[in-house]
Protein backbone atom coordinates (compact mmCIF):
# COMPACT_ATOMS: atom_id res chain seq x y z
CA UNK A 1 0.00 0.00 0.00
CA UNK A 2 2.82 2.56 0.57
CA UNK A 3 4.70 2.42 -2.73
CA UNK A 4 0.96 2.40 -4.35
CA UNK A 5 0.56 5.94 -2.51
CA UNK A 6 3.99 6.41 -3.18
CA UNK A 7 3.59 6.15 -6.98
CA UNK A 8 0.08 7.94 -6.90
CA UNK A 9 1.62 10.93 -4.96
CA UNK A 10 4.48 11.01 -7.76
CA UNK A 11 1.57 10.89 -10.75
CA UNK A 12 -0.37 13.54 -9.17
CA UNK A 13 2.87 15.72 -8.36
CA UNK A 14 4.13 15.33 -12.26
CA UNK A 15 0.37 16.21 -13.31
CA UNK A 16 0.54 19.54 -12.06
CA UNK A 17 4.19 20.53 -12.47
CA UNK A 18 3.49 19.13 -16.29
CA UNK A 19 1.10 21.78 -16.42
CA UNK A 20 3.23 24.40 -15.05
CA UNK A 21 6.21 23.52 -17.15
CA UNK A 22 4.10 23.49 -20.29
CA UNK A 23 2.22 26.56 -19.77
CA UNK A 24 4.21 28.68 -21.42
CA UNK A 25 4.02 26.41 -24.76
CA UNK A 26 0.35 26.97 -24.69
CA UNK A 27 0.60 30.34 -26.95
CA UNK A 28 3.49 28.44 -29.75
CA UNK A 29 1.71 26.60 -32.84
CA UNK A 30 2.48 23.12 -31.57
CA UNK A 31 1.76 20.27 -33.98
CA UNK A 32 -1.26 18.36 -33.29
CA UNK A 33 -0.67 15.11 -31.01
CA UNK A 34 -0.70 13.92 -27.60
CA UNK A 35 1.44 13.97 -24.67
CA UNK A 36 -0.14 11.44 -23.08
CA UNK A 37 0.12 10.44 -19.08
CA UNK A 38 1.97 13.00 -16.59
CA UNK A 39 6.10 11.34 -16.90
CA UNK A 40 5.26 8.38 -18.56
CA UNK A 41 3.59 10.39 -22.06
CA UNK A 42 3.20 7.29 -24.84
CA UNK A 43 6.13 5.60 -24.01
CA UNK A 44 4.30 2.80 -22.79
CA UNK A 45 1.90 2.33 -25.81
CA UNK A 46 4.91 2.84 -28.28
CA UNK A 47 7.01 0.35 -26.20
CA UNK A 48 4.03 -2.32 -26.75
CA UNK A 49 3.54 -1.49 -30.43
CA UNK A 50 7.53 -2.10 -30.77
CA UNK A 51 7.11 -5.67 -29.24
CA UNK A 52 4.34 -6.50 -31.53
CA UNK A 53 6.31 -5.20 -34.69
CA UNK A 54 3.67 -2.21 -34.77
CA UNK A 55 6.05 0.47 -34.32
CA UNK A 56 5.80 1.80 -38.19
CA UNK A 57 1.79 1.10 -37.65
CA UNK A 58 1.81 3.17 -34.27
CA UNK A 59 3.61 6.08 -36.01
CA UNK A 60 1.29 5.60 -39.40
CA UNK A 61 -1.73 6.31 -37.02
CA UNK A 62 -0.44 9.48 -35.70
CA UNK A 63 0.48 10.34 -39.48
CA UNK A 64 -2.86 9.73 -40.79
CA UNK A 65 -4.65 11.77 -37.47
CA UNK A 66 -2.19 14.48 -37.51
CA UNK A 67 -0.09 14.55 -40.52
CA UNK A 68 3.38 13.87 -41.16
CA UNK A 69 4.34 16.56 -38.06
CA UNK A 70 2.79 15.48 -34.73
CA UNK A 71 4.04 16.29 -30.81
CA UNK A 72 3.92 13.05 -28.31
CA UNK A 73 6.21 12.47 -25.29
CA UNK A 74 8.38 9.45 -25.53
CA UNK A 75 11.17 8.48 -23.01
CA UNK A 76 10.45 10.91 -20.26
CA UNK A 77 10.59 13.74 -22.59
CA UNK A 78 8.23 15.89 -24.75
CA UNK A 79 8.79 15.35 -28.69
CA UNK A 80 8.12 16.11 -32.10
CA UNK A 81 8.08 13.72 -34.62
CA UNK A 82 8.78 14.16 -38.30
CA UNK A 83 8.07 11.78 -40.93
CA UNK A 84 9.40 11.65 -45.00
CA UNK A 85 12.21 13.13 -46.73
CA UNK A 86 12.05 16.51 -46.20
CA UNK A 87 11.92 15.36 -41.86
CA UNK A 88 14.69 13.87 -42.37
CA UNK A 89 16.53 16.03 -44.05
CA UNK A 90 15.53 18.71 -41.21
CA UNK A 91 16.80 16.29 -38.55
CA UNK A 92 19.92 14.73 -39.78
CA UNK A 93 21.40 17.85 -41.81
CA UNK A 94 20.56 20.68 -38.91
CA UNK A 95 23.54 22.42 -37.58
CA UNK A 96 24.49 21.31 -34.01
CA UNK A 97 23.75 24.69 -32.51
CA UNK A 98 19.79 24.44 -34.01
CA UNK A 99 19.33 20.87 -33.09
CA UNK A 100 21.61 18.81 -30.84
CA UNK A 101 22.75 15.00 -30.63
CA UNK A 102 21.15 14.82 -26.90
CA UNK A 103 19.69 11.58 -26.78
CA UNK A 104 16.78 10.75 -24.17
CA UNK A 105 17.85 10.83 -20.67
CA UNK A 106 18.26 6.76 -20.14
CA UNK A 107 20.71 6.32 -23.15
CA UNK A 108 22.61 9.53 -21.95
CA UNK A 109 23.26 8.46 -18.25
CA UNK A 110 23.68 4.75 -19.60
CA UNK A 111 25.90 5.78 -22.16
CA UNK A 112 27.24 8.64 -20.49
CA UNK A 113 26.73 12.45 -21.25
CA UNK A 114 30.78 12.74 -22.91
CA UNK A 115 29.79 10.21 -25.69
CA UNK A 116 30.01 10.99 -29.20
CA UNK A 117 26.03 11.30 -29.90
CA UNK A 118 26.78 14.24 -26.93
CA UNK A 119 29.14 15.95 -28.19
CA UNK A 120 29.15 19.39 -30.13
CA UNK A 121 31.42 21.45 -32.07
CA UNK A 122 35.12 21.01 -31.85
CA UNK A 123 34.78 18.20 -29.28
CA UNK A 124 32.75 16.33 -31.59
CA UNK A 125 35.32 16.63 -34.27
CA UNK A 126 37.92 15.39 -31.98
CA UNK A 127 36.63 12.68 -31.41
CA UNK A 128 35.31 11.39 -34.63
CA UNK A 129 38.32 12.23 -35.91
CA UNK A 130 40.44 9.96 -33.58
CA UNK A 131 37.90 7.34 -33.81
CA UNK A 132 37.58 7.37 -37.64
CA UNK A 133 41.45 7.05 -38.03
CA UNK A 134 41.15 3.48 -36.62
CA UNK A 135 38.03 2.65 -38.78
CA UNK A 136 38.57 4.05 -42.33
CA UNK A 137 39.41 1.78 -45.32
CA UNK A 138 42.69 1.51 -45.57
CA UNK A 139 43.21 0.77 -41.84
CA UNK A 140 40.19 -2.39 -42.21
CA UNK A 141 42.26 -3.53 -45.02
CA UNK A 142 44.66 -5.19 -42.28
CA UNK A 143 41.83 -6.34 -39.90
CA UNK A 144 40.28 -8.41 -42.35
CA UNK A 145 42.65 -11.60 -41.81
CA UNK A 146 42.00 -11.35 -37.77
CA UNK A 147 38.50 -11.03 -38.07
CA UNK A 148 38.43 -13.98 -40.39
CA UNK A 149 40.21 -15.93 -38.16
CA UNK A 150 38.47 -14.78 -34.60
CA UNK A 151 35.17 -15.44 -36.15
CA UNK A 152 35.78 -18.56 -37.18
CA UNK A 153 36.89 -19.79 -33.87
CA UNK A 154 34.63 -18.50 -32.13
CA UNK A 155 31.68 -20.29 -34.80
CA UNK A 156 33.32 -23.62 -34.57
CA UNK A 157 33.27 -23.21 -30.39
CA UNK A 158 29.91 -21.93 -30.27
CA UNK A 159 28.82 -25.06 -32.57
CA UNK A 160 30.83 -28.09 -31.11
CA UNK A 161 29.21 -30.94 -30.18
CA UNK A 162 26.04 -29.13 -30.82
CA UNK A 163 22.76 -30.09 -32.90
CA UNK A 164 20.84 -26.75 -31.96
CA UNK A 165 22.31 -23.33 -31.22
CA UNK A 166 19.97 -20.11 -30.09
CA UNK A 167 20.90 -17.81 -33.36
CA UNK A 168 20.56 -14.81 -31.49
CA UNK A 169 22.56 -15.33 -28.33
CA UNK A 170 25.74 -17.04 -30.61
CA UNK A 171 25.55 -13.42 -33.02
CA UNK A 172 25.44 -11.60 -29.80
CA UNK A 173 28.30 -13.23 -28.32
CA UNK A 174 30.07 -13.16 -31.58
CA UNK A 175 29.78 -9.65 -32.43
CA UNK A 176 30.89 -8.31 -28.69
CA UNK A 177 34.38 -10.32 -28.85
CA UNK A 178 34.52 -9.19 -32.22
CA UNK A 179 34.25 -5.52 -30.92
CA UNK A 180 35.78 -6.36 -27.57
CA UNK A 181 38.98 -8.13 -29.88
CA UNK A 182 39.74 -6.00 -32.53
CA UNK A 183 38.17 -2.69 -31.33
CA UNK A 184 39.54 -2.20 -27.87
CA UNK A 185 42.20 -4.99 -27.64
CA UNK A 186 40.41 -7.08 -25.05
CA UNK A 187 41.31 -10.20 -25.57
CA UNK A 188 40.93 -11.45 -21.50
CA UNK A 189 37.99 -14.28 -21.73
CA UNK A 190 37.02 -13.57 -17.92
CA UNK A 191 37.07 -9.83 -18.64
CA UNK A 192 35.24 -10.35 -21.86
CA UNK A 193 32.67 -12.22 -20.91
CA UNK A 194 32.06 -10.09 -17.61
CA UNK A 195 31.71 -7.53 -19.79
CA UNK A 196 29.46 -8.64 -21.62
CA UNK A 197 27.13 -10.22 -19.17
CA UNK A 198 26.83 -6.12 -18.19
CA UNK A 199 26.53 -4.79 -21.28
CA UNK A 200 23.13 -6.79 -21.81
CA UNK A 201 21.77 -5.27 -18.37
CA UNK A 202 22.98 -1.57 -19.60
CA UNK A 203 21.34 -2.58 -23.22
CA UNK A 204 18.00 -3.60 -21.29
CA UNK A 205 18.02 0.22 -19.44
CA UNK A 206 18.08 2.08 -22.29
CA UNK A 207 14.46 2.39 -23.44
CA UNK A 208 12.61 2.42 -19.48
CA UNK A 209 11.31 5.29 -17.87
CA UNK A 210 14.31 7.00 -15.80
CA UNK A 211 13.07 5.79 -12.62
CA UNK A 212 16.27 4.68 -10.35
CA UNK A 213 14.36 2.65 -7.98
CA UNK A 214 16.29 -0.84 -6.43
CA UNK A 215 15.34 -3.82 -8.18
CA UNK A 216 13.84 -1.79 -11.63
CA UNK A 217 15.58 -2.71 -15.16
CA UNK A 218 17.08 1.14 -15.50
CA UNK A 219 19.02 0.45 -11.72
CA UNK A 220 19.97 -2.64 -12.40
CA UNK A 221 21.42 -1.48 -15.60
CA UNK A 222 23.71 1.67 -13.85
CA UNK A 223 24.67 -1.01 -11.65
CA UNK A 224 26.01 -2.87 -14.83
CA UNK A 225 27.47 0.58 -16.18
CA UNK A 226 29.36 1.20 -12.49
CA UNK A 227 30.94 -2.78 -12.80
CA UNK A 228 32.06 -1.54 -16.49
CA UNK A 229 34.04 1.16 -15.75
CA UNK A 230 35.44 0.28 -12.62
CA UNK A 231 36.39 -2.75 -15.42
CA UNK A 232 37.67 -0.83 -17.87
CA UNK A 233 39.84 1.92 -15.92
CA UNK A 234 42.54 -0.89 -14.99
CA UNK A 235 43.00 -1.18 -18.61
CA UNK A 236 43.01 2.46 -19.35
CA UNK A 237 45.67 2.91 -17.28
CA UNK A 238 47.64 -0.53 -18.41
CA UNK A 239 47.51 1.14 -22.61
CA UNK A 240 48.51 4.79 -20.73
CA UNK A 241 51.47 2.88 -19.45
CA UNK A 242 52.43 0.99 -22.64
CA UNK A 243 52.01 3.73 -24.92
CA UNK A 244 54.57 5.80 -22.78
CA UNK A 245 57.24 2.55 -22.95
CA UNK A 246 56.76 2.57 -27.15
CA UNK A 247 55.13 -1.00 -26.44
CA UNK A 248 52.03 0.16 -28.37
CA UNK A 249 51.33 2.46 -31.16
CA UNK A 250 48.59 5.44 -31.45
CA UNK A 251 47.26 3.19 -33.78
CA UNK A 252 46.66 -0.55 -31.74
CA UNK A 253 43.29 0.07 -30.93
CA UNK A 254 40.27 2.82 -30.33
CA UNK A 255 41.97 2.49 -26.39
CA UNK A 256 45.21 4.12 -27.93
CA UNK A 257 43.30 6.13 -30.35
CA UNK A 258 41.78 8.49 -27.64
CA UNK A 259 44.38 8.07 -25.11
CA UNK A 260 46.84 9.92 -27.21
CA UNK A 261 44.30 12.43 -28.40
CA UNK A 262 44.64 16.17 -27.70
CA UNK A 263 42.42 18.81 -27.80
CA UNK A 264 43.24 22.52 -29.45
CA UNK A 265 45.03 23.19 -25.89
CA UNK A 266 47.20 20.06 -26.50
CA UNK A 267 44.93 18.43 -23.34
CA UNK A 268 44.44 15.06 -22.80
CA UNK A 269 41.01 13.96 -23.34
CA UNK A 270 39.69 12.35 -19.61
CA UNK A 271 39.15 8.81 -18.99
CA UNK A 272 35.29 10.03 -18.20
CA UNK A 273 35.31 11.16 -22.09
CA UNK A 274 37.13 7.48 -23.33
CA UNK A 275 34.74 5.49 -21.07
CA UNK A 276 31.56 7.03 -22.52
CA UNK A 277 32.53 6.95 -26.25
CA UNK A 278 33.68 2.94 -25.77
CA UNK A 279 30.01 2.79 -24.49
CA UNK A 280 28.67 4.09 -27.47
CA UNK A 281 31.22 2.13 -29.37
CA UNK A 282 30.13 -0.61 -27.95
CA UNK A 283 26.67 -0.13 -28.33
CA UNK A 284 26.87 1.06 -31.89
CA UNK A 285 29.46 -1.97 -33.67
CA UNK A 286 27.59 -4.64 -31.20
CA UNK A 287 23.92 -4.80 -30.81
CA UNK A 288 23.09 -3.51 -34.03
CA UNK A 289 25.62 -5.92 -36.15
CA UNK A 290 24.38 -8.64 -33.85
CA UNK A 291 20.44 -7.73 -35.08
CA UNK A 292 21.51 -7.95 -38.73
CA UNK A 293 23.28 -10.61 -38.42
CA UNK A 294 20.41 -12.60 -36.84
CA UNK A 295 18.03 -11.35 -39.25
CA UNK A 296 20.27 -12.53 -42.05
CA UNK A 297 20.41 -16.21 -40.75
CA UNK A 298 16.41 -15.64 -40.50
CA UNK A 299 16.23 -14.75 -43.81
CA UNK A 300 17.97 -16.98 -45.47
CA UNK A 301 16.11 -19.92 -43.23
CA UNK A 302 13.23 -18.56 -44.91
CA UNK A 303 13.64 -18.09 -48.50
CA UNK A 304 15.90 -21.08 -50.47
CA UNK A 305 15.98 -18.53 -53.57
CA UNK A 306 17.38 -15.98 -51.83
CA UNK A 307 19.85 -19.36 -49.84
CA UNK A 308 21.01 -20.83 -52.93
CA UNK A 309 22.03 -17.51 -54.90
CA UNK A 310 24.15 -16.61 -51.62
CA UNK A 311 25.63 -19.78 -51.19
CA UNK A 312 26.48 -19.73 -54.89
CA UNK A 313 28.28 -16.78 -54.91
CA UNK A 314 30.52 -17.49 -51.03
CA UNK A 315 31.26 -20.57 -52.90
CA UNK A 316 32.41 -19.10 -56.02
CA UNK A 317 35.04 -17.35 -53.36
CA UNK A 318 36.43 -20.90 -52.66
CA UNK A 319 36.23 -22.35 -55.76
CA UNK A 320 37.97 -19.55 -57.72
CA UNK A 321 41.19 -19.73 -54.78
CA UNK A 322 44.49 -21.44 -56.07
CA UNK A 323 44.08 -25.04 -55.63
CA UNK A 324 45.19 -25.73 -51.97
CA UNK A 325 45.76 -22.21 -50.70
CA UNK A 326 43.23 -21.36 -47.54
CA UNK A 327 44.93 -18.58 -45.96
CA UNK A 328 41.25 -17.11 -44.74
CA UNK A 329 39.62 -14.18 -46.77
CA UNK A 330 41.26 -11.23 -48.35
CA UNK A 331 40.09 -7.71 -48.96
CA UNK A 332 39.47 -8.14 -52.36
CA UNK A 333 37.46 -11.51 -51.84
CA UNK A 334 35.58 -9.28 -49.40
CA UNK A 335 33.97 -6.87 -52.92
CA UNK A 336 32.99 -9.79 -54.64
CA UNK A 337 30.32 -10.53 -51.94
CA UNK A 338 27.91 -8.03 -53.81
CA UNK A 339 25.03 -9.80 -54.11
CA UNK A 340 25.13 -11.17 -50.01
CA UNK A 341 25.56 -7.26 -48.99
CA UNK A 342 22.20 -6.56 -51.54
CA UNK A 343 20.41 -8.71 -49.60
CA UNK A 344 21.79 -7.39 -46.08
CA UNK A 345 20.69 -3.52 -47.58
CA UNK A 346 17.27 -4.95 -48.20
CA UNK A 347 17.12 -6.38 -45.14
CA UNK A 348 17.44 -3.13 -43.28
CA UNK A 349 15.35 -1.38 -45.72
CA UNK A 350 12.40 -3.46 -44.75
CA UNK A 351 13.74 -3.83 -40.91
CA UNK A 352 15.92 -1.21 -40.33
CA UNK A 353 17.72 -2.19 -37.23
CA UNK A 354 17.56 1.42 -35.79
CA UNK A 355 14.26 2.66 -36.25
CA UNK A 356 15.25 6.09 -35.55
CA UNK A 357 16.52 8.44 -33.40
CA UNK A 358 16.39 11.49 -31.32
CA UNK A 359 17.23 15.39 -31.18
CA UNK A 360 16.96 18.25 -28.96
CA UNK A 361 16.47 21.13 -29.92
CA UNK A 362 18.97 23.73 -28.58
CA UNK A 363 16.67 27.08 -29.50
CA UNK A 364 13.08 27.54 -30.29
CA UNK A 365 13.02 26.86 -34.08
CA UNK A 366 10.23 25.78 -36.66
CA UNK A 367 9.41 23.40 -38.93
CA UNK A 368 6.29 22.31 -41.64
CA UNK A 369 4.64 25.59 -39.62
CA UNK A 370 5.13 24.36 -36.48
CA UNK A 371 6.97 25.61 -33.79
CA UNK A 372 9.43 23.56 -31.62
CA UNK A 373 10.21 24.75 -28.34
CA UNK A 374 13.77 24.56 -26.91
CA UNK A 375 14.62 21.06 -25.09
CA UNK A 376 11.68 19.14 -27.02
CA UNK A 377 12.88 16.41 -28.69
CA UNK A 378 13.11 15.55 -31.84
CA UNK A 379 12.39 12.60 -33.51
CA UNK A 380 12.88 10.93 -37.16
CA UNK A 381 12.18 7.35 -38.14
CA UNK A 382 13.21 5.46 -40.95
CA UNK A 383 10.33 3.67 -42.03
CA UNK A 384 8.48 6.58 -43.51
CA UNK A 385 10.94 6.30 -46.33
CA UNK A 386 12.25 3.56 -46.56
CA UNK A 387 8.87 1.61 -47.65
CA UNK A 388 7.32 4.76 -49.16
CA UNK A 389 6.31 3.16 -52.89
CA UNK A 390 7.25 6.91 -54.54
CA UNK A 391 10.90 6.20 -53.39
CA UNK A 392 11.12 2.20 -53.65
CA UNK A 393 8.86 -0.12 -56.19
CA UNK A 394 6.86 -2.60 -55.06
CA UNK A 395 8.21 -1.65 -51.19
CA UNK A 396 6.49 -4.52 -49.11
CA UNK A 397 8.48 -7.17 -51.79
CA UNK A 398 11.66 -8.17 -50.66
CA UNK A 399 14.30 -7.55 -54.32
CA UNK A 400 17.87 -7.43 -53.14
CA UNK A 401 17.87 -6.63 -56.98
CA UNK A 402 16.58 -2.82 -56.37
CA UNK A 403 19.98 -2.21 -55.06
CA UNK A 404 22.27 -3.36 -58.33
CA UNK A 405 21.98 -0.50 -60.76
CA UNK A 406 18.99 1.21 -60.07
CA UNK A 407 17.14 2.58 -62.54
CA UNK A 408 16.22 5.69 -60.29
CA UNK A 409 19.14 7.08 -58.23
CA UNK A 410 17.33 6.22 -54.19
CA UNK A 411 16.81 10.20 -53.00
CA UNK A 412 19.52 11.94 -50.41
CA UNK A 413 17.63 10.96 -47.04
CA UNK A 414 15.41 8.39 -47.87
CA UNK A 415 17.59 5.30 -47.22
CA UNK A 416 18.87 5.11 -44.06
CA UNK A 417 20.09 2.50 -42.16
CA UNK A 418 23.10 3.56 -41.09
CA UNK A 419 21.43 7.86 -40.74
CA UNK A 420 22.70 10.51 -42.60
CA UNK A 421 23.97 14.03 -42.63
CA UNK A 422 27.38 15.10 -40.47
CA UNK A 423 26.27 12.34 -37.74
CA UNK A 424 26.21 9.23 -40.33
CA UNK A 425 26.98 6.18 -38.49
CA UNK A 426 31.17 6.05 -38.60
CA UNK A 427 31.75 2.10 -38.19
CA UNK A 428 29.23 1.30 -40.85
CA UNK A 429 32.23 -0.64 -42.76
CA UNK A 430 33.24 -1.87 -39.79
CA UNK A 431 29.89 -3.49 -40.17
CA UNK A 432 29.79 -3.97 -43.56
CA UNK A 433 32.75 -6.30 -43.18
CA UNK A 434 32.09 -8.02 -40.30
CA UNK A 435 28.63 -9.07 -41.55
CA UNK A 436 29.88 -10.52 -45.24
CA UNK A 437 33.06 -12.50 -43.56
CA UNK A 438 30.45 -13.82 -40.77
CA UNK A 439 27.94 -14.79 -43.63
CA UNK A 440 30.71 -16.28 -45.51
CA UNK A 441 31.71 -18.58 -42.99
CA UNK A 442 28.23 -19.92 -41.90
CA UNK A 443 27.35 -20.66 -45.77
CA UNK A 444 30.29 -22.05 -46.53
CA UNK A 445 31.00 -24.03 -43.30
CA UNK A 446 27.16 -24.91 -42.09
CA UNK A 447 23.72 -26.11 -43.38
CA UNK A 448 21.24 -24.64 -40.87
CA UNK A 449 17.39 -24.70 -40.56
CA UNK A 450 14.86 -23.02 -37.81
CA UNK A 451 13.29 -24.89 -35.05
CA UNK A 452 10.49 -22.66 -35.49
CA UNK A 453 9.33 -21.78 -39.27
CA UNK A 454 6.85 -19.37 -38.60
CA UNK A 455 9.27 -17.06 -35.64
CA UNK A 456 7.98 -13.41 -36.07
CA UNK A 457 10.22 -10.72 -35.41
CA UNK A 458 9.07 -8.38 -32.30
CA UNK A 459 11.50 -4.96 -31.17
CA UNK A 460 12.67 -4.55 -27.77
CA UNK A 461 13.47 -1.80 -28.59
CA UNK A 462 15.64 -3.35 -31.30
CA UNK A 463 14.22 -5.88 -34.08
CA UNK A 464 14.90 -9.66 -33.18
CA UNK A 465 12.96 -12.79 -33.90
CA UNK A 466 10.79 -13.08 -31.04
CA UNK A 467 11.99 -16.44 -29.84
CA UNK A 468 15.67 -16.16 -30.12
CA UNK A 469 16.05 -17.77 -33.34
CA UNK A 470 16.90 -21.45 -32.13
CA UNK A 471 18.44 -23.20 -35.23
CA UNK A 472 19.35 -26.72 -36.01
CA UNK A 473 22.79 -27.02 -37.29
CA UNK A 474 25.33 -29.04 -38.62
CA UNK A 475 28.64 -29.17 -41.13
CA UNK A 476 28.07 -28.67 -43.97
CA UNK A 477 29.68 -31.55 -46.30
CA UNK A 478 32.82 -30.55 -48.97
Amino acid sequence: MTLILVIAITLIIAFFLSKFLFKGHQAKNLPGGSLGYPLLGESLSFRQAQKQNRGPQWFEERVSKHGPVFKTSLMGSPTVVVTGQAGNKFVLGARDDVLATKQPPTLATIAGKENIFELTGSRYKLVKGAMMSFLKPENLQNIVKHMDELIKTILLRETENKDTIKGVATMKKLTFEIASSILFGIKNEHTTEALSDDFSLAFKAIPTLPFNIPGTVYWRGLRARSRIVNRILPILKERREELSKGKLSPTSDVFTCLLTLRDENQHPISDDMIIDNYFTLIIASHDTSAILLSLMIWKLSRDSQIYNKVLDEQMDILRKREEGIDDGLTWAEIHKMKYTWRVAQELMRIIPPVFGSFRTAVKDTQYGGYDIPKGWQVFWMAHGTHMDKDIFDKPTEFDPSRFENPSKPIPPYTYLPFGGGLHTCIGNEFAKIELLITIHNLVTRFEWSQVHPEEAITRKPMPYPSMGLPIKIKPRKL
